[in-house]
């Protein structure tokens, strides 16, 4: 049996009572079903959803969600030029080649690596899928290495 096979049965809809509407709403008369007296009996209680008995609500509780995340930014992680050395002379170097030398953890899944120009690589290397910074940019050029797109 699925949702969408139920039958609707004639007649199962009831209409709710309309509390405090008289006698011949269903629900009239004095407490009009809501008790004696307490809390849950005056006009305008609290008990209604994320009320917690005058405890501070969970929804006021959580960390809120400070400001607006734009959803087009790219994330981008820096790494210096001495970080390429641990590389041998001539390698072809790619962001995932960082990952598996465990330079990065991991690479970000919306963004790029950029190498900045801290340091010196004393070694030729072939880089393909970097950004570079200017001075990063002429230290490679300085030092021989291939930049590929």
């Amino acid at each position: 049996m699925n949702l969408f096979n139920i039958i609707k049965v004639l007649g199962n809809k009831r209409k709710a009572k309309r509390i405090g509407r008289g006698y011949g709403s269903g629900k009239g008369s004095h407490t009009v079903g809501k008790g004696n007296k307490g809390q849950k009996a005056r006009s305008g209680n609290k008990h209604l959803q994320g009320f917690e008995g005058g405890q501070v609500p969970l929804y006021k509780r959580l960390p809120q969600m400070g400001g607006f995340k734009n959803p087009n930014s790219k994330n981008v992680v820096s790494i210096n030029l001495k970080d390429l050395n641990i590389f041998r002379n001539g390698a072809k170097v790619t962001p995932q080649d960082l990952v598996g030398k465990k330079i990065l953890k991991e690479l970000p899944k919306k963004g790029f690596v950029k190498i900045l120009g801290d340091g010196t690589l004393e070694k030729k290397l072939t880089l393909k899928g970097f950004l570079y910074s200017k001075t990063a940019k002429e230290s490679l050029e300085k030092a021989g290495c291939e930049l590929q797109a």
